[in-house]
């Protein structure tokens, strides 16, 4: 039996008022969730022709590590 790893894309639109506003947020979570067990990649990206438009690109060793991250409270501790 092989270990796959598991590949998450999620896309979020920003409100044209928000933008500023969402990408920091956004940012803020990347280091904390970067730390969690499991996580091969996490990184956000922004369409540059449409700056509402974020991409988070996201790698974890299982589903386990996965599911545990989901299960966790939805800011990491240290975001505002």
């Amino acid at each position: 039996m092989t270990n796959q790893t598991i590949r998450i894309v999620a896309h979020i639109i920003a409100l044209p008022n928000k933008v500023e506003e969402l990408k920091a947020v956004l940012l803020e979570l990347i280091e904390p969730i970067r730390q969690e067990a499991g996580v091969i990649e996490y990184k956000l990206l922004q369409n540059q022709d449409d700056p509402t438009d974020f991409t988070f690109v996201e790698e974890w060793a299982s589903s386990e590590a996965l599911n545990t991250h989901l299960d966790s409270p939805p800011f990491p501790s240290g975001s505002s």
